[in-house]
């Protein structure tokens, strides 16, 4: 699925049991809060923290789904047209850090 038909989707699913969608400040606080879910398993899974027992069953795809399901929300309610912007932004920095990175000693 491209961008602009999970937008769809999403606003679909949003119309037809969501009621909804929230407001755009309770929705960047929803995706603030996904974030930290998806920190917290990243930093005690792949960082030096310890990973508790009740984080461990923790599904990484699925807190990554929350923060996009959220992103796509704040997408839709703001009129952006992520495929657009995402493609942009891609064409830029393919254009500004092809070189900037593969001459970079830190990362050879």
């Amino acid at each position: 699925m491209d961008i602009k038909n999970a937008q769809k989707t999403v606003d679909d699913w949003i119309k037809s049991h969501g009621v909804r969608y929230f407001n755009e400040l309770t929705n960047m606080a929803q995706l603030t809060e996904e974030v930290g879910e998806v920190a917290r398993i990243i930093s005690r899974r792949y960082g030096e923290q310890s990973e508790k027992e009740s984080d461990k069953n923790k599904d990484l795809g699925e807190e990554l789904s929350d923060v996009l399901f959220v992103l796509l929300c704040l997408a839709n309610q703001t009129g952006v047209d992520l495929q657009e912007a995402f493609d942009k932004k891609l064409d830029l920095k393919t254009k500004r850090d092809h070189d900037r990175h593969h001459n970079n000693p830190k990362l050879k």
